[in-house]
């Protein structure tokens, strides 16, 4: 039992240099903005915000499928944020046991699904619940990517002359 004591060796720390860890861990990395995936997370933030804001400036609330629209934009656009601060400020790298490429792929398939739905509900929406040329309906139908509709439409002021 003598010789117990000289096979230990001990460190020591203070707790300043510690607590300075954590912080310098908290740093934005800049790379990650300027990376492919950054690049397509902020495009995703943008256009996401972009479907949100059109649709919330409509009286959505009065139509189930501008409902769904607007629950799947601010939903996808939340969870979008998550993932966003979390790669900028290299989170995912503390949370090693989860597959975070898995849950990209997951989540971006999920998001791709979810805004095709929306995107049908709103595209076949847009004419039954707004007269054409007006505010809503453009807004409408810029929230859904549909410029001009498919069939032909009677112009009244042709019929008139």
């Amino acid at each position: 039992m003598a010789e117990f004591p000289s096979k230990v060796s001990t460190r020591t720390s203070s707790p300043a240099q510690g607590a300075e860890a954590s912080v310098s861990a908290l740093r934005p990395d800049l790379g990650f903005v300027r990376s492919r995936l950054g690049a397509l997370v902020l495009l995703q933030l943008v256009l996401g915000l972009l479907v949100w804001a059109l649709i919330a400036d409509t009286p959505y609330h009065l139509y189930p499928a501008y409902g769904w629209v607007m629950f799947v934009a601010v939903f996808l656009w939340l969870v979008t944020i998550v993932l966003f601060i979390l790669y900028l400020f290299q989170l995912h790298m503390k949370l090693y046991m989860v597959p975070w490429p898995l849950v990209l792929m997951i989540f971006n398939i999920s998001a791709t699904v979810l805004y095709i739905t929306a995107f049908i509900a709103c595209s076949a929406a847009v004419d039954l619940t707004s007269l054409r040329g007006t505010r809503p309906y453009n807004q409408r139908a810029a929230a859904s990517v549909l410029v001009t509709s498919r069939r032909p439409q009677l112009d009244c002021r042709r019929c008139l002359l």
